[in-house]
């Protein structure tokens, strides 16, 4: 037998660079400022990529609609050869299909997305129209069903395999399983028409009623918005409460829970202060991809409620097709889900030094 494979007695530690030896259950300390800057650099240079790939394809994939435009601005009605050329001159549709690509991305790279074939005005001010709604609506169901699946995805895992657990999670797999839209027309039958002895609770659709002024106006949105938030967070909160779960559940056989039990810390300072800190990072990610989302919004729910937003706007705009709306919204979807994932990325050596080395 070889002296390598020999295991060596335990020795004391002995002051001085030499013999140091790694703890077990630290965390490496992080890579040096150069190789955390390189990672940045490589996390910023795939954004810009992904965010010109949107570009391209937004311009594309919208030409692939069936559907004249000029035939939606004109109404339907009979209008001679030298009007639609007119109009298809007004909006760039006469020039060859790569001019009209050069001069979309020349105008988007410096902010304008063009002008909207329906509503006659820049793309960027009807976006900016409908975008605090659509955050009002989604970023309010973002807050409620992040916490609700960290909270009790938490307590799932921690008491995993026990009633709590069973019910937690085919309750979240079965509403995470139903389409958004469906169950925002059920609410609509069931508690806004009323169904039987249950009569018609909230309004079948919109923002507002209209009228109302002050704090009667603020009752009145948020009367208005219990419905698609309760739609959304149903049908979301189960994706964060099961991957909440799957990565704790994989934390709770590591060794530092166990020393940390053996130090005498109660169950519930094991949990917060050692294992859920380390079961983060699918979660981070996770958030941060729904908060991308929230710019979005949900198309199909904005759709059913009404709700005067960006995703209403996108189907509305889809079915002319007014293609500068169509595109400059698309475009921005696409942008804020590929932000937020970046901001991710650049988040993870702060929780875990290890990713940045």
């Amino acid at each position: 037998m070889t002296a390598e494979a020999t295991p060596a007695p335990a020795e004391p530690a002995v002051a001085g660079p030499a013999t140091a030896r790694p703890v077990a259950g630290r965390r490496p300390r992080a890579g040096t400022t150069a190789g955390y800057l390189r990672y940045v650099a490589g996390k910023l240079g795939g954004a810009a990529v992904s965010l010109l790939a949107v570009l391209v394809t937004s311009f594309f994939l919208f030409r692939l609609i069936p559907g004249d435009p000029v035939k939606f601005m004109t109404g339907g009605r009979p209008i001679s050869a030298a009007q639609i050329a007119a109009y298809r001159r007004e909006f760039g549709l006469d020039l060859p299909l790569w001019r009209q690509f050069t001069q979309y991305c020349g105008k988007a790279l410096t902010g304008d997305l063009g002008t909207s074939y329906q509503f006659r005005t820049p793309v960027v001010g009807k976006i900016t129209e409908a975008l605090p709604n659509t955050l009002l609506l989604t970023g309010t169901a973002f807050v409620l069903y992040t916490v609700l699946g960290i909270v009790l995805g938490t307590r799932s895992a921690w008491r995993h395999g026990g009633p709590g657990d069973r019910v937690n999670t085919a309750l979240a797999l079965t509403l995470y399983s139903i389409p958004s839209f469906w169950l925002g027309l059920l609410l609509i039958i069931v508690l806004s028409v009323g169904v039987g002895p249950v009569p018609g609770l909230f309004p079948t659709g919109g923002m507002e009623s209209g009228g109302e002024q002050g704090l009667a106006h603020v009752a009145d949105v948020a009367h208005h918005l219990i419905l698609p938030v309760v739609t959304l967070v149903a049908v979301e909160y189960g994706q964060t409460l099961l991957v909440t779960r799957s990565a704790l559940l994989d934390e709770m056989g590591s060794d530092y829970l166990t020393t940390a039990r053996a130090k005498g810390l109660r169950d519930d300072l094991v949990r917060r202060r050692h294992a859920v800190p380390n079961a983060l990072l699918p979660t981070v990610t996770l958030i941060f991809v729904n908060l991308g989302r929230t710019v979005a919004g949900v198309i199909l729910v904005e759709t059913v409620f009404s709700w005067p937003g960006l995703g209403g706007l996108f189907y509305q705009a889809l079915s002319v097709p007014d293609l500068p709306l169509v595109q400059g919204l698309f475009f921005v979807f696409a942008a804020s889900v590929i932000v937020m994932n970046t901001l991710a990325d650049l988040l993870y050596p702060l929780l875990d030094p290890r990713v940045g080395r």
